[in-house]
């Protein structure tokens, strides 16, 4: 199921949505309010559950101390490359940037 295709449904627990892994999600399910490691499962969570109203724009960001901007990012790579859009080590590569810069061992020149 894509990221878009988020369906809401209500049981005794409160609203769920299908998550990113396919898998009914409720807010519990959303990562801790201390994540460090933001890894694409849990980015892709926090997406979900934003589109899918178990949270607002603005108490993800506040939860997760996120800029609007970063997370619209978030949202973007996830529209344009899926999940995967959200590794790290991929970002120059999906945000279409130069790639990074290596350092290069510089040889003594001869004189």
């Amino acid at each position: 199921m894509s990221s878009r295709e988020l369906e809401l449904s209500d049981d005794a627990s409160g609203a769920s949505v299908i998550g990113p892994a396919g898998r009914p999600m409720t807010e519990n399910d959303l990562p801790p309010p201390d994540t460090k490691r933001w890894v694409m499962r849990r980015k892709a969570e926090v997406v979900a559950g934003v589109r899918s109203g178990l949270i607002s724009l603005e108490e993800a960001c506040r939860r997760y101390t996120l800029s609007v901007e970063e997370f619209l990012s978030w949202q973007r790579l996830i529209d344009s490359h899926g999940m995967r859009g959200l590794r790290a080590t991929r970002l120059q590569d999906y945000r279409g940037g130069p790639p990074p810069v290596r350092a290069r061992m510089a040889s003594p020149a001869a004189e």
